[in-house]
């Protein structure tokens, strides 16, 4: 007699199967309709599951690879169950993902090592290739480390990557690299946004010298012998929950990041997947901010300058917050190094007529703003606020930016070298008035923010953003970006990350379009870069980039 656990998960997938066979050769009648054909498969399932010939508490022999895989870690070390049985289960989960997500050549070693008892600590998961079949080994793993249930916490399991205990060699290259880190915090922000899961990350994965933080281990008490043990060597940890779905997500997403660094080459059935979760790992890269946040914050500390590299979309921000938000209540300057304490403030300026100069004081864009903002809200946009020295340009106004004085209604007040044109010299901040600056990362010959002027203001990141890109359909602009910002990515330093091109470079009405703006804009942007010497370790490869873009852009004119 078939077990009805196999007999279940074979109909389920061959219904699948079947069903996508019909759709490539467009049978369309309504009774082999694909929907059709699974719909029935689950009717069958829940009858037979009624019907007794299938216990709803047992467990499917031959699930799903990754399904199974994910319900094997996430059960941790269930009651009553023997070393043995575990053992078999988690191998069993393990060897079927080859030749089901990944191709079964795939180079890769797996550890099962449990221990009952108290001192003991049990592990499964995948070392290095040439690692020994027993003993410490070398190199990155991704590791899960199952527990029982106590009288606080049912069984489960802490999926981890971790540095072997001998050493980072053989891969060094890849836990040294600056996109690798990059890449968990991305997948820390990844897990948080869909499944609520909170990760862990050490900001250095060659540190060894680091355990994980006590506010981590405390989180988690029924893994401190996990901690005690290999608290100096795990890099990432997530306690994987109970719920199959969340597991699932858990543990797909590090094992296709591991999968990624391993250079596992993905099956056609599991590719469109593993592409998504690459393609939203690129998205959680960096923080995203939308403009309902960055309005709520621009009405709480009243003086906040987005920064960000070049192209992210700052300005255009900027100006749709004073559009939607501020209903064109507010004004746009611009800085550059000409603009002065009597441009922004006040100043005497000359005044010609035609038999006769004089000198008079002339209000400033700042004093302008101000007496605008007595009647209500007003928002004075400052672009490329950097571009000149603002603590200059400010002078003795960089005290009226005190944001929690003006909220609490102590209007700060300083005295002017020279009555206004109004006969006033005193300078006082209105509740009204909001400022909001751009700022490019990038430029480095424009003046450095002073830190009394960085206290007054909140400061927003602004990136690049893959979804802008991918939502306008051009396959050249989504793969281009995506090569591009994946370099900066895994290569560059801190300094050089931020001058990563922003999404508007791949931007475009049509594929033609596009290709004059990477040919035009974005190319002598990097061969800008290059010949400042700023990229570093990125150097090679954003050649190597240029020459693959260069290749793809006359292909798609000649075709």
């Amino acid at each position: 007699m078939v077990k009805s656990g196999h007999f279940l998960c074979v109909l389920e997938i061959g219904a699948r199967k079947l069903s996508g066979l019909l759709s490539r050769r467009d049978f369309d009648t309504e009774v082999l309709h694909p929907d059709y054909l699974i719909c029935l498969a689950g009717r069958i399932i829940q009858y037979v599951e009624r019907s007794g010939l299938y216990d709803l508490k047992g467990r499917y022999e031959h699930m799903p690879p990754l399904e199974d895989l994910a319900r094997v870690i996430a059960n941790g070390w269930p009651p009553d169950s023997e070393e043995k049985e575990i053992r078999v289960q988690t191998d069993e989960a393990i060897k079927t993902l080859f030749g089901e997500r990944y191709h079964s050549r795939s180079m890769y070693r797996h550890r099962t090592v449990f221990q009952s008892g108290k001192e003991n600590v049990s592990f499964a998961g995948f070392v290095h290739e040439d690692a020994p079949d027993s003993g410490a080994y070398r190199g990155m793993s991704l590791i899960w480390f199952p527990v029982g249930h106590n009288d606080e916490q049912p069984a489960s399991s802490l999926l981890t990557l971790v540095c072997g205990t001998k050493g980072l060699s053989p891969d060094k290259h890849i836990l040294g690299r600056p996109g690798h880190v990059r890449h968990l915090q991305g997948l820390r922000r990844y897990l948080a946004a869909t499944v609520g899961v909170s990760a862990w990350v050490k900001h250095d994965p060659t540190n060894l010298g680091q355990p994980v933080p006590k506010i981590i281990q405390e989180q988690h008490p029924q893994f401190s012998r996990v901690y005690s043990r290999y608290g100096n060597y795990i890099y990432c940890a997530v306690e994987v929950p109970k719920d199959p779905e969340k597991a699932q997500v858990v543990a797909a997403a590090l094992l296709d990041l591991y999968a990624w660094e391993r250079n596992w080459t993905p099956l056609k059935a599991a590719s469109g997947e593993i592409t998504a979760f690459r393609n939203a790992l690129r998205k959680h890269l960096f923080p995203r901010v939308a403009k309902e946040q960055l309005v709520g914050l621009l009405r709480e500390r009243r003086f906040v300058v987005l920064q960000g590299p070049p192209g992210t979309g700052k300005t255009r921000m900027a100006k749709q917050v004073l559009r939607d938000s501020f209903q064109e209540k507010g004004r746009s300057v611009q800085f550059h190094p000409a603009v002065t304490y009597e441009t922004f403030v006040s100043g005497i300026m000359p005044a010609v007529s035609e038999k006769s100069l004089a000198f008079t004081v002339s209000p400033g864009w700042l004093v302008q703003a101000i007496r605008d903002a007595q009647d209500g809200e007003f928002l004075l946009h400052v672009d490329e606020i950097n571009r000149a020295d603002l603590s200059r340009v400010l002078g003795e106004a960089i005290y009226l930016f005190e944001p929690r004085e003006i909220a609490s209604g102590e209007l700060g007040s300083v005295r002017l070298p020279q009555e206004l044109d109004d006969g006033t010299r005193d300078l006082t901040m209105p509740q009204g008035l909001y400022v909001l600056g751009t700022m490019n990362t990038a430029d480095r010959s424009i003046a450095i923010l002073d830190m009394a002027v960085r206290r007054r203001f909140a400061f927003v990141d602004i990136w690049p953003d893959i979804e802008v890109v991918a939502n306008q359909g051009i396959e050249l602009a989504t793969e281009a970006f995506s090569r591009l910002q994946d370099i900066f990515v895994q290569y560059s330093p801190d300094d050089a990350l931020a001058l990563v091109p922003g999404h508007s470079y791949f931007l475009a009405e049509s594929e033609p379009e596009l290709r004059n703006r990477l040919v035009f804009e974005l190319i002598p942007l990097l061969r800008e870069y290059l010949l400042d010497g700023r990229l570093g370790s990125c150097d090679s490869e954003i050649r190597a980039y240029i020459d693959w873009l260069e290749g793809e852009i006359a292909n798609g004119v000649k075709g």
